[in-house]
């Protein structure tokens, strides 16, 4: 792509041989990309407007479950190659690079909602009085670059001379480290050759170790991260279509997705069926995308995506039925073990949580709900306080008359189910998510249940 050319920056070292970087809002996604920013030698500054966040980070305590995050965060803050602040004067006087990684939560109709994105481009862009560049790493509607643009060229007193790229993020719960360090790929979306080469600068570890990089306009970056997520989110729900057919034939999904895994158009991974998916991205985002390509008038997308999101929510449903019909058509009474409360393994996040869903559901039909989880069990007291608590499995499944896996933690595959046959009242199991040995637990003495597979008691 050819793109205008600009003036070199002439951009300096940090203070530790880096590049002097900033991030804006240390969530999940700033967090990890300030921390990682910094093991790769930069010099980052970043900022949040919760003081309290500030001070706990600073201190060197992740706010949520991220393997191997907060040993990297102290790492690097006593090498000095990473500092906290509220203040985004500082912010303008110490970067080059400013990483923009605010939330873009669901609004009206499933919008994105874009007021964290605009007030960090209002604050930022007065104090941007020298040649930078503002990059935007969270996910918004196509279009929304441009007008940031625009907004920061003309607030700014540097003018064009503080640019806008966007750099999308590839995170994968539970993984983020990794996949920050050493990405799969590397997208930059800029409006000059400029943008371009700031980032290679940024990235030149990743880029030496041959991580490909695609550049391309603003727009095409913003549609490739809600692409890939739309994309991902339909082969999840295509499995578990598949996963109904095969219930209502009497076939059995997993060795249908096992024999379609090996044509290499479709592949094998993310087409194992069960709860499906949650958390704080996927579902937001296909719903967003689906306003967007409203928006831009093409229903053929709105409409898969429309259904994609009908059938994700519908494993949901499924599996509440599934549980009701195994306690005998009522679930009033019923001590239920619920295996897993993250939206998925490797995460504290509960947000729109396939497995916290179920478990209000059971609730409300009279269940008495007890959930185990390794990471999440703070996080879901919280917001799902009338459910019962366990530490342990054992103690979540003692008494049980239904054990429900919705969350596929390694933790419970490894599970011993002759042991934990001794300390339920009845030893039935609905495995939603497809994952657990369902031949071990059956040699147990349990009646196994799983969605889409050909197995009868």
């Amino acid at each position: 792509m050819r793109l205008p050319q600009r003036q070199a920056s002439g951009v300096v070292k940090g203070a530790t041989g880096g590049l002097p970087l900033t991030v804006i809002g240390i969530g999940y996604l700033g967090l990890t990309h300030a921390v990682c920013m910094a093991d790769l030698g930069h010099d980052v500054l970043a900022l949040d407007v919760d003081e309290n966040r500030v001070a706990n980070v600073a201190r060197g305590e992740v706010p949520f479950f991220e393997p191997s995050l907060q040993a990297l965060l102290r790492k690097n803050l006593e090498a000095g190659r990473l500092r906290l602040t509220s203040s985004f004067a500082e912010l303008g006087a110490f970067g080059a690079v400013h990483f923009l990684c605010v939330g873009t939560p669901q609004a009206a109709e499933g919008r994105a909602d874009l007021q964290y994105v605009r007030t960090a481009v209002d604050a930022l862009a007065p104090h941007l009085s020298g040649p930078c560049l503002v990059v935007g790493k969270s996910t918004v509607p196509v279009g929304t670059a441009r007008a940031m643009r625009n907004r920061i060229q003309a607030a700014a007193p540097a003018g064009d001379l503080a640019d806008l790229a966007w750099n999308p993020e590839f995170l994968r719960e539970g993984h983020a480290v990794q996949d920050t360090l050493r990405p799969d790929r590397l997208v930059f979306g800029v409006a000059s050759e400029h943008a371009g080469e700031l980032l290679r600068q940024v990235y030149a570890e990743p880029l030496a170790a041959r991580v490909p990089c695609l550049v391309m306009d603003l727009e095409t970056a913003e549609l490739v991260k809600v692409a890939a997520n739309a994309f991902l989110a339909t082969k999840i729900s295509f499995i578990n279509a598949m996963a109904d057919a095969c219930q209502a034939a009497g076939a059995d999904v997993i060795e249908l997705a096992d024999a379609l895994g090996h044509d290499e158009r479709i592949g094998r991974r993310c087409l194992t069926p069960g709860l499906g998916f949650g958390g704080g991205c996927l579902p937001k985002d296909v719903r967003a995308f689906r306003a967007t390509a409203l928006d831009l008038g093409v229903t053929s997308m709105a409409r898969l995506l429309s259904e994609v999101d009908a059938i994700n929510e519908s494993r949901r449903t499924l599996v509440a039925t599934m549980a009701s019909e195994a306690a005998g058509g009522s679930l009033a009474g019923t001590r239920v073990t619920v295996l897993g409360a993250a939206f998925k393994p490797n995460s504290d996040d509960i947000r729109d949580s396939p497995s916290l869903d179920v478990c209000e559901r059971l609730a409300r039909e009279g269940a008495v709900v007890t959930v185990h989880d390794p990471a999440a069990l703070a996080n879901a007291a919280r917001v799902k306080p009338h459910l019962r608590y366990a530490a342990s499995v054992s103690e979540a499944a003692s008494g049980a008359e239904l054990v429900l896996h919705l969350t596929e933690w390694p933790d419970y595959q490894a599970l011993d189910p002759q042991a934990l046959a001794a300390v339920v009242a009845r030893p039935v199991l609905i495995d939603a998510r497809c994952t657990l040995d369902t031949q071990l637990w059956r040699a147990a003495g349990w009646s196994v249940r799983v969605p889409g597979r050909a197995i009868r008691d």
